[in-house]
């Protein structure tokens, strides 16, 4: 049910593509005024970025929400309108997506693999990344917004693979 109505809000968008940079990207105008933009590898058709856009209660357009894809580095220098810059330490979130499986990567996991366990919330409908360290006990939790707008996507712990590769670069 859920997923025909998110086929039949993309067929009633307004969308205009362009090929720029060797990247396919398609910008889509929905009636209720959000804005998808989405781009694609030209090659191989691979999902690369796709982030949304809400206006605001006033009618002026907000910042661009990243849903898949690694978020653009800001310049050297450039803090961005916040004024304040994250650690580079810190573990970086981005989500991808293939032809075969939706992927989430997290770089800059600062402990060993036996500290993290990943479960499924089947109730949240989200990956659970939980860490059982003395110094630090935290989780996250790794959703797809697609699985909010098609009731019927949603992972079992089966499906879940995961793999761990310890201090590697960006």
């Amino acid at each position: 049910m859920a997923v025909t109505v998110w086929l039949e809000s993309l067929l009633t968008a307004q969308k205009t593509a362009l090929l720029q940079d060797g990247r396919r990207k398609v910008h889509y105008l929905f009636p209720d005024g959000k804005e998808m933009a989405e781009e694609y590898d030209e090659k191989t058709s691979e999902l690369l970025v796709r982030k949304w856009r809400v206006k605001s209660a006033l009618g002026a357009m907000g910042q661009w929400q990243l849903e898949v894809g690694e978020p653009a580095p800001l310049g050297a220098g450039n803090l961005g309108p916040e004024l304040i810059k994250e650690s580079n330490a810190n573990p970086i979130f981005m989500r991808k997506d293939t032809k075969m499986s939706f992927q989430w990567r997290i770089r800059n996991l600062p402990y060993p693999k036996d500290v993290y366990s990943v479960c499924v919330g089947q109730k949240e409908r989200c990956i659970i990344v939980r860490t059982t360290n003395k110094k630090q006990t935290g989780w996250r939790l790794l959703w797809t917004p697609l699985a909010m707008r098609c009731a019927g996507v949603h992972g079992t712990p089966s499906e879940i693979d995961t793999s761990y590769l310890w201090m590697t670069p960006c």
